[in-house]
């Protein structure tokens, strides 16, 4: 097999649908279609069973998506001796990361890296943490950007808390909360999230919120709170631009404030590899630098 079928072979299996896949390919679904059906043709066997719900993966399939994935890991090792040879930082380094944080943490590092490390190649994927968790768990990844407490035992680096707040225009303080018509504004995020807030909001009201509305993205959550639609509950991380609401430090019952951790995550093999040592370095000197 080819690398690039390799690839291919190795997203299908982590998606298990055609249209998520083409996305992160670049490609479109009806030739990542056609690529699928060569490639089955060359190994004689069918990989993936097709339905309407998505794909699936038959039993000889999965003995040759693990041959990729082992051709993969041998493929990244072996780019990864030869930089160490060479004295020159270049391969391709995958990072999941948490949406939020690819959204305002990311960049700033990232801009970094790749000024320095220009013949490197970043494949990047954010989305919900649970989600990224799911990705290193299964090795596909060299690093992932985490929020909450994962539970990992690879290698770590606690990035920061970010401390959580209410913002609202109109309520200046949380016992104001209590018989408040004002909307709740949500974002989509992980459960643990969610958990959190929900235990938190237990732990004072009797009830939930009024109306709550729903939202996909934090930005959109953030945009609507400024607008005096309602209320939010936001990390600080997501509104230090922010001057013109009223921003409340959430607190447990015995005023322990409520946080959010964000950890990078890696493994001993993975950072073996200089790209990988490379990035995790300047995650490093980010973090001093932001605790001067």
């Amino acid at each position: 097999m080819q690398v690039s079928e390799v690839e291919v072979l190795i997203i299908l299996a982590e998606e298990l649908n055609m249209r998520k896949a083409a996305e992160r390919l670049f490609v479109s679904q009806p030739a990542l279609s056609q690529r699928l059906v060569t490639i089955e043709h060359q190994w004689g066997k069918k990989i993936f069973v097709r339905s309407t719900r998505g794909l699936a993966l038959t039993p000889d399939g999965e003995k040759i998506i693990e041959f990729a994935k082992k051709m993969y890991s041998e493929e990244q090792e072996l780019r990864g001796e030869l930089t160490a040879n060479q004295g020159e930082v270049y391969g391709t380094l995958k990072i999941a990361v948490a949406s939020i944080m690819g959204q305002y943490w990311l960049p700033k590092v990232l801009k970094t890296f790749v000024e320095r490390y220009p013949s490197v190649r970043v494949k990047l994927v954010t989305g919900w943490s649970s989600e990224m968790m799911r990705y290193m768990l299964e090795e596909n990844f060299h690093i992932g950007i985490i929020r909450g407490n994962p539970d990992w035992r690879g290698e770590r680096m606690k990035l920061f808390s970010d401390s959580l707040h209410l913002v609202d225009l109109k309520m200046t303080d949380l016992s104001q909360l209590k018989n408040n018509e004002r909307s709740f504004i949500q974002f989509k995020s992980d459960s643990t999230y969610y958990q959190e807030i929900l235990e938190w909001w237990q732990e004072r009201f009797s009830s939930p919120p009024l109306t709550t509305l729903v939202v996909d993205q934090i930005e959109t959550c953030k945009q609507m709170a400024l607008h005096g639609i309602g209320f939010a509950i936001l990390p600080e991380s997501t509104i230090k631009d922010v001057n013109e609401m009223n921003k409340i430090p959430l607190t447990s019952s015995g005023g322990v404030p409520l946080v959010r951790d964000t950890w990078m995550l890696s493994t001993e093999s993975m950072l073996e590899l200089a790209q990988v040592q490379a990035f995790w370095k300047i995650v490093e000197e980010v973090t001093k630098e932001t605790e001067l």
